[in-house]
């Protein structure tokens, strides 16, 4: 079943086939209204995704979602098996959620989850389930009016998943979450939300891909982070889409006191992408730690950054992107920190290095730092580099083939943020990252 076009019709028959509780359908509106609204004022700049209306927005893949993925048709099952997850599954032991286009359509779950009441599920069945937990955080940390894709997510979501660790629990696998494109010309808005409790502790790893050569599609999922005091939480998130994909995805998050929070992003392949993770430091001594890696080529631009807002005392984040541009790509860094009045002693550094590999390739810089507090320390570093000759000379003289020196030269470079990923999701990044670069030097 598809539905194409962006009407209340549509909203309203989406609403029901999922049977949700009419609370969620008025919050769908809501976010309707809030999208033909950013559209009137053109409050969200236009990434040169037009015609949205054309695509299709809701598409289910299978009737009922597995715990087996013997259950599931053979090509879907033959992509999963491709993508590494179900030898993930199977060597790591670690829970998983996969989405396939608008919902999710396999899902596992540690045996120790129901002892310690943790949930680990999709954001559709969550509704069903723990309607009064998703009603609670749903919206609470983005809102439909914060952007134009936020509000289309509002009115169009479907799949996502939903994560709620109690106080003092903590999980020592990372849990996965992955989404997959397969149909052309279609809209993905996932709903994830995680929330923790005091003292929890949690490593989620997110990951996102499409079936290639797909005509002009769209993801523009949200994801809300709530952290209670003390909390823990990595979320690292790596996408590789088609080269005609939009990725347009809203994450948000808002720390309580002495909560942490290191969140990771890789981002390769798609026409556009536009993520900007933004964090609340809303409790004192949160903190707050963002790395990202973009890498743009032909016909692509990476358009990332970070946001982190100073809004207590003794609060402080750290920001690192690396980016690379190469065959006529763009990659752009757009880093705000804001201290609020009253926030004193708020730290934060943010460092942003770029690399051109051609002279037809474009890095772009665009810091804003607003600091109202005078014993906060605010850092800002950014610089562009190209390969160097003479460590390309060097490299070349100890017996290296020049692609190899290439190579060695930008994993180098790379290294510093390398360096500070989880194993589970340095490897897979390593593996793309060198695939990359292998086309772009050899």
């Amino acid at each position: 079943m598809k539905f194409t076009g962006i009407t209340a019709a549509a909203v309203r028959e989406i609403s029901a086939l999922k049977a949700e509780p009419p609370w969620m359908c008025e919050l769908r509106l809501k976010g309707l209204a809030a999208y033909l609204n950013h559209l009137a004022h053109r409050s969200c700049g236009d990434p040169g995704l037009h015609d949205l209306g054309e695509l299709d927005y809701y598409q289910r893949a299978i009737e009922h979602k597995t715990a087996d993925w013997r259950d599931l048709p053979e090509e879907m099952r033959r992509t999963y098996e491709r993508l590494g997850l179900v030898a993930t599954e199977r060597d790591d032991g670690v829970g998983i959620q996969a989405q396939y286009d608008s919902e999710v359509v396999y899902g596992s779950r540690l045996e120790s989850f129901d002892r310690h009441g943790i949930i680990f599920t999709d954001t559709d069945t969550a509704l069903r389930q723990y309607p009064d937990l998703v009603r609670k955080y749903f919206g609470a940390v983005v809102k439909a009016t914060d952007n134009r894709f936020a509000a289309l997510n509002f009115a169009m979501w479907s799949g996502g998943v939903f994560v709620y660790l109690p106080a003092g629990t903590a999980v020592e696998l990372p849990l996965h979450g992955y989404y997959h494109v397969h149909t052309p010309h279609f809209g993905q808005f996932e709903h994830t939300i995680i929330v923790l409790e005091e003292d929890a502790t949690l490593d989620y790893v997110e990951a996102c891909s499409s079936r290639a050569g797909l005509a002009r599609s769209l993801h523009a999922g949200v994801v809300e982070i709530v952290l209670g005091p003390r909390a823990r939480c990595r979320f690292s998130s790596i996408q590789n889409w088609a080269g005609n994909f939009f990725s347009l995805a809203t994450r948000q998050a808002k720390l309580d006191e002495q909560a942490t929070i290191q969140w990771i992003g890789g981002n390769l392949g798609s026409r556009v992408t536009m993520s900007y993770p933004s964090v609340r430091l809303q409790g004192h001594g949160a903190r707050a730690e963002l790395l990202s890696l973009s890498v743009a080529g032909a016909g692509q631009h990476q358009d990332t950054g970070a946001q982190v807002l100073h809004a207590a005392c003794d609060t402080s984040c750290k920001i690192l992107s690396k980016s690379i541009a190469k065959d006529g790509g763009r990659t752009t860094f757009r880093g705000r920190v804001q201290v609020l009045r009253g926030s004193r002693r708020a730290r934060s550094h943010v460092c942003c290095d770029s690399m051109i590999l051609d002279a037809v390739s474009r890095c772009d810089t665009y810091p804003v730092i607003e600091v109202r507090e005078r014993d906060a320390v605010v850092e800002h570093e950014a610089s562009i580099s190209k390969i160097a000759t003479d460590q390309l000379f060097y490299l070349r003289s100890r017996g290296l083939t020049e692609n190899e020196a290439n190579e060695m030269i930008i994993v180098g470079f790379l290294e510093p943020l390398l360096k500070e990923l989880p194993m589970c999701y340095a490897v897979p990044l390593n593996q793309l990252i060198r695939l990359e670069m292998s086309r772009a030097v050899g």
